[in-house]
């Protein structure tokens, strides 16, 4: 599933043709994504103008001079394509282009000024929904949400009161959506190797003078992957559907058994399955 850098890589792809821009013309050539469309969902957004596109977690967010808010989720396999009059969009440096299927274009949304934004899910994981702006906060999907982690609000504090007393592994707090938003397999898996600790050893026991290098690996790997476009593993395409290659950066994930590339560790990376998920590490230098 996209992660933070995937999902900014898309707004920023998305953000010159539609922020500010007046939707002409809406078409949803079904009802249903992974959930039913809302209620009049095409006459709510047929002539609306979207204020600014806006990222919270894994989720956009347009605002409309209406009220609302549309919020649209990726899922596994959701893209968007933008075909514009001054040609494609390409938010970044991509590894090789995709055609998408139009059997699998399921939104479609025309501006004034002429752009054709169409919105691709081969497997219908991703959704769209339109919720009151003034309520976004206090809905169910944002309510419990922690601070974004390339905010100021996100910092060693934050890791601090997240992980006192507790027996779970950094990682597995980590990926709570509560301790922080937007942070997924990946880049947890970078940023703890970054910072030399280990995924399963208890939250609880790491000092607090580690917490810091912990907050600077995860917000310096997400900046470095938002750089370039995100990390494409099989499905996720940016904005123009083109493909990420942060994957070429990675230092542990997708890596068993190669060496650990931290200097002087001599290590080879591992992998265990912790959650349903598969842990990259190297159990030398990461303790």
């Amino acid at each position: 599933m996209p992660e933070l850098p995937e999902v900014e890589t898309v707004r920023r792809g998305l953000e010159p043709v539609l922020s500010g821009a007046r939707l002409a013309r809406v078409r949803a050539n079904r009802p249903d994504l992974r959930f039913p469309l809302p209620d009049g969902f095409v006459q709510r957004l047929t002539g609306a103008r979207i204020l600014r596109l806006d990222r919270r977690a894994k989720y956009i967010l347009a605002p409309l001079d209406r009220g609302d808010t549309l919020v649209m989720h990726l899922g596994m396999t959701g893209r968007f394509e933008i075909a514009a009059p001054d040609g494609a969009i390409r938010p970044g440096d991509f590894a090789r282009a995709v055609t998408p299927d139009d059997k699998h274009a399921h939104v479609i949304f025309e501006t004034e000024a002429g752009a054709t934004v169409t919105y691709y899910d081969p497997r219908r994981f991703g959704f769209m929904d339109l919720i009151a702006t003034d309520g976004v906060e206090r809905h169910p999907w944002f309510a419990t949400m922690g601070p974004e982690p390339l905010s100021d609000a996100f910092d060693a504090g934050t890791l601090a009161r997240a992980f006192e007393g507790r027996k779970q592994g950094p990682k597995t707090l980590l990926l709570d959506q509560r301790t922080v938003a937007g942070l997924g397999n990946i880049y947890v898996c970078e940023a703890l190797h970054r910072a030399h600790i280990s995924p399963f050893k208890p939250a609880g026991g790491i000092a607090k003078r580690r917490l810091a290098p912990l907050t600077t690996a995860i917000k310096a790997v997400l900046t470095e992957a938002v750089e370039v476009g995100g990390s494409t593993l099989k499905d996720f395409a940016a904005a123009d559907g083109a493909l990420g290659y942060f994957q070429h950066r990675f230092r542990v994930y997708d890596r068993e058994g190669e060496p650990c590339p931290t200097p002087g560790c001599g290590g080879v990376i591992a992998r265990q399955v912790q959650a349903g998920r598969s842990t990259f590490f190297c159990p030398v230098c990461q303790i």
